[in-house]
């Protein structure tokens, strides 16, 4: 069996943008090996699925090889947009950000893959279908989950969440916890996610409408925590280039609303001594209202899946090949194989949830299991044309509310304003 290797990219975002508008080759960047696959993939030395997912398709297709293309991870979409218009991608199009699926989809360069069998109750396949058809499958969804330091609640004798909690419970139990530690109640990161992917998800709003009047209250309770100490304020955080692993694991803040991705950093750090050693848990995001909160309920948070799809400008035996790794990408074996090494695989039953919780230092509580398990995931990104302009009108709302240059009603109001007259509707 051949070795799987990893290509470096060296290609920077200008020489991108060059190979725009360069014309491909018909092989798309294939190795030209018909038993070689390629998969775009970023920062490879840190991120192992890409790795695991490749050595486990060729350990039950003997013969082929799967290599790792490592792009630069904050230039990554540009990279890979260049590569396919210059026709030098890699076979399999790893999908970072479900906002740019239609992007490819509307070019062009990605292959119809509604005929690739994925398990029923796999999270996220439909945000990669445009127009009835599948343009790429998940073999990952991560939540948004809240992790707590159980140490710091004890000793501020407050009550550690219990999966009952709406978010003026989470408030209450910041400001508490920020009077009675050295740390802050709670951890705020800079993301826009953090506010509008709850306050989207749990009010049942969607982005592409143009209304959002609805992130008003969840704002409205981010400031007054900045406000009153209870967590770091949001000009902090950006000025100083805060780190969401060094705030929660050096235990700067007893909570923080995270994505579940951060299970395995937070494990790592604490095995290398990078974070403190302290107890922690996972629980239910906290809601909107009581209507979706308890444990006979099901929470409602937000995550996009991440996925695979395939360089529609290789040879149809390639896309055959490619369709085989899609499918193992997703299936039950995979998910085991990605969830002990903490990543939150697409497809979820009992035996992943238990391989997901198997590291020395996962939390081993019912609520901690519960919240991984247990939630409506919606889309922070629809899968529509007009997301990302949308989304980036909205980060400039977020950055104008936090920082303070702003009011809340002022900020949403031209929001709309620019929604309405530089994206418009569909």
């Amino acid at each position: 069996m051949k070795r799987s290797t990893q290509i470096g990219v060296a290609a920077t975002a200008g020489a991108a943008l060059l190979l725009t508008g360069c014309s491909g080759s018909a092989d798309g960047g294939s190795s030209g090996d018909p038993d070689t696959l390629t998969i775009s993939g970023w920062s490879v030395a840190t991120t192992p699925e890409f790795q695991l997912l490749a050595d486990g398709f060729e350990a039950v297709h003997e013969g082929v090889s799967v290599e790792v293309v490592d792009y630069d991870p904050t230039e990554y979409n540009t990279l890979v947009t260049a590569d396919l218009a210059a026709g030098s991608a890699p076979d399999i199009i790893t999908q970072k950000e479900v906002k740019y699926v239609t992007t490819f989809q509307e070019g062009g360069q990605l292959v119809d893959v509604s005929d690739v069998e994925v398990p029923d109750g796999i999270g996220g396949a439909e945000a990669y279908q445009v127009d009835g058809a599948a343009y790429a499958t998940p073999y990952r969804q991560d939540s948004w989950v809240l992790f707590y330091n159980k140490d710091l609640f004890d000793s501020a004798g407050v009550d550690q969440p219990d999966g009952s909690w709406t978010w003026d419970d989470y408030a209450a139990a910041a400001e508490e916890l920020a009077g009675a530690t050295d740390a802050k109640g709670a951890y705020q990161h800079s993301w826009q996610s953090v506010v509008q992917g709850f306050a989207n998800a749990q009010s049942g709003a969607d982005i592409l409408d143009g209304d959002y009047g609805h992130l008003a209250p969840y704002y409205e309770r981010a400031l007054e925590l900045q406000d009153t100490g209870a967590q770091e304020a949001f000009n902090t955080v950006s000025a100083n280039q805060l780190t969401y692993q060094g705030e929660f694991g050096n235990q700067r803040a007893a909570m923080m609303s995270m994505g579940t991705w951060y299970v395995a950093t937070l494990v790592s750090q604490q095995a290398s001594g990078e974070a403190d050693d302290f107890e922690w848990g996972i629980a239910p995001i906290p809601q909107l209202d009581a209507s979706t909160t308890g444990t006979d309920a099901t929470p409602v948070t937000f995550g996009d899946p991440t996925g695979f799809g395939i360089n529609s400008g290789i040879s149809d035996e390639k896309q055959e090949l490619a369709k085989e790794f899609l499918a193992y990408a997703a299936s039950s074996e995979a998910a085991v194989a990605l969830a002990e090494i903490g990543i939150t695989p697409a497809f979820l039953d009992d035996a992943v949830v238990d391989a997901y919780f198997s590291a020395d230092g996962a939390p081993e509580d019912e609520l901690s299991a519960f919240a991984v398990q247990t939630h409506e995931t919606l889309p922070e990104n629809p899968t529509s044309s007009r997301t990302a302009a949308i989304q980036n009108i909205l980060g400039d709302l977020h950055s104008a509310i936090l920082s303070g240059s702003q009011g809340v009603d002022e900020a949403i109001a031209e929001a709309e304003e620019r929604v309405e007259n530089e994206v418009g509707q569909d």
